[in-house]
């Protein structure tokens, strides 16, 4: 446990969180610059911001022709600063991540698989590969780019500002569908098939109205939900912070459009994460005895539940509530195997049975469709496979193998950010290292729902671990 923490620091003592958003003197010696505070100082920066808007350029009128370059632009990007990391420094470093050398093993066992007799194709299993590296390499080179607490927080409010914004123009899309939807949505959802399909993520609104889920900046209905979690665990954190009362209510209003439109997105999943991430973030506020601040940031998380809902309600009528009550109603379990435990179900029951080395590469997924026209049947049959929850992927593209591997990287990953908080000297370390962890926690509970390792929430996951660990390994720490 910690000593008692104050939730106010001394007069003498910058809070780093606001030196790092508004231009101060921050506890981390760092060169001037002539740049506005405002505008993106480093790679990691333009990083983050390019995770919410390269996949943008879909939200433009006739922007379906660029689909593919729009969806790989940051996965492209990815790896590019991967190699000038590499051959920049040769891959050196004074201390690495833990989950590392799990995530190497990962890399080398893929680029085996791309052997594998079922394999779409040779091209299909290199993009699949690319992908997962594209996905975690960030562990590897962020750490050169974000090397103190001020670049951290100055990452956070990046990643926080545009999932409000994000989040925002979900909002908008139930408020005044003509206007704010995107003219064209995936094409998924045209054709006699997509209407269908757009049928399904339909629901009813005030007078009847028929509300399309919100993509947000995206193109896919419901998309905006990844968004609504980010936007409304963060916009509480930061709007807790000592900075001026019109920058925290624009973080607070961030929150407040990011859990609406997670009401208006139907995701009842998203709502469950996003409550879990708030309550880990009060859990880990309590270990650092800083109770103000977790009595705080619950109070908030409450009104933020509240106000929300009442403005989804308004927009999205009755069925928002009728579709979030029905957690309450029912038995969440029976609830969660209905929508996706059934899947993870067969993963363990089924799948791994059949393809205990993985089914090959590229056989769903984004890298099935792009670039695999003309599939190798398997045994049992069919062509197309379909993978919705992330135990289910990894077993179709490495097995026993991949799923254990990823799994210790996942458990090793966690079990440092709590060694972390626990040795680290300086009590804003220990509070950045928390909001990390929190803002982390979600994407380990979308493992069961989604699958966010083969997708943008995956990459951002590991982009904040290695912007924590450039932060804050080096920082003070007891051991």
């Amino acid at each position: 446990m910690y000593p008692e923490q104050s939730d106010a620091w001394p007069a003498t003592q910058h809070d780093v969180v606001a030196d790092a958003l508004f231009d101060a003197d921050d506890l981390d010696a760092e060169p001037e610059s002539s740049r506005p505070w405002w505008w993106p100082s480093n790679f990691a920066e333009w990083f983050a911001l390019g995770l919410t808007f390269l996949p943008a350029i879909l939200y433009l009128p006739n922007s379906q022709p660029y689909r593919l370059p729009a969806r790989i632009g940051a996965y492209g990007i990815s790896v590019y600063a991967f190699a000038l990391w590499w051959f920049d420094r040769g891959g050196r470093k004074a201390t690495s991540h833990a989950a590392e050398r799990w995530l190497t093993m990962i890399a080398a066992l893929l680029a085996a698989m791309i052997m594998h007799p079922y394999t779409a194709s040779v091209l299909a299993g290199v993009a699949h590969t690319v992908l997962y590296f594209a996905i975690f390499c960030p562990i590897y080179w962020v750490p050169a780019y974000v090397n103190s607490r001020r670049r951290l927080v100055r990452v956070l409010a990046v990643i926080l500002v545009c999932n409000g914004l994000n989040s925002l123009v979900g909002v908008l899309q139930v408020y005044d569908p003509d206007r704010w939807m995107p003219r064209q949505l995936s094409a998924m959802y045209t054709g006699e098939a997509g209407r269908n399909a757009l049928a399904s993520v339909t629901y009813e609104g005030p007078n009847g109205r028929q509300i399309v889920r919100p993509p947000g900046l995206f193109d896919t209905p419901g998309a905006v939900c990844s968004a609504g979690t980010l936007a409304s665990v963060l916009g509480l954190i930061f709007f807790l912070e000592p900075i001026p009362w019109w920058k925290r209510l624009l973080a607070f209003s961030m929150a407040l459009f990011g859990m609406a439109a997670i009401y208006l997105s139907h995701v009842r999943a998203s709502f469950v994460v996003t409550l879990g991430m708030m309550g880990f973030y009060v859990v880990l506020m309590t270990m650092q005895r800083r109770g103000a601040r977790a009595v705080g940031f619950g109070a908030l998380a409450a009104a933020i539940l509240a106000g929300s809902f009442s403005l989804a309600t308004l927009l999205g009528g009755q069925s928002i509530q009728e579709r979030f009550v029905s957690l309450l109603a029912d038995d969440p379990r029976t609830t969660y195997y209905e929508a996706r435990g059934v899947q993870v179900e067969n993963a363990f029951t089924d799948l791994i049975q059949k393809y205990p080395l993985g089914a090959g590469l590229a056989r769903w997924g984004m890298a099935q469709y792009y670039f695999s026209s003309d599939a190798p049947s398997l045994p049992g049959g069919g062509e197309a496979m379909y993978a919705e929850v992330q135990p289910n992927a990894w077993i179709l593209d490495g097995g026993w193998p991949l799923l254990i591997l990823y799994t210790l990287a996942l458990v090793s990953t966690v079990a440092f950010d709590l060694r972390l908080i626990r040795t680290l000297i300086d009590p804003t370390d220990r509070l950045l290292a928390a909001v990390v962890m929190a803002t982390n926690f979600g994407t380990l509970f979308f493992v069961f729902t989604f699958v966010p390792f083969a997708t943008t929430p995956g990459m951002q996951f590991w982009f904040l671990e290695g912007a924590m660990h450039g932060a804050l390994a080096y920082r003070p720490r007891t051991e």
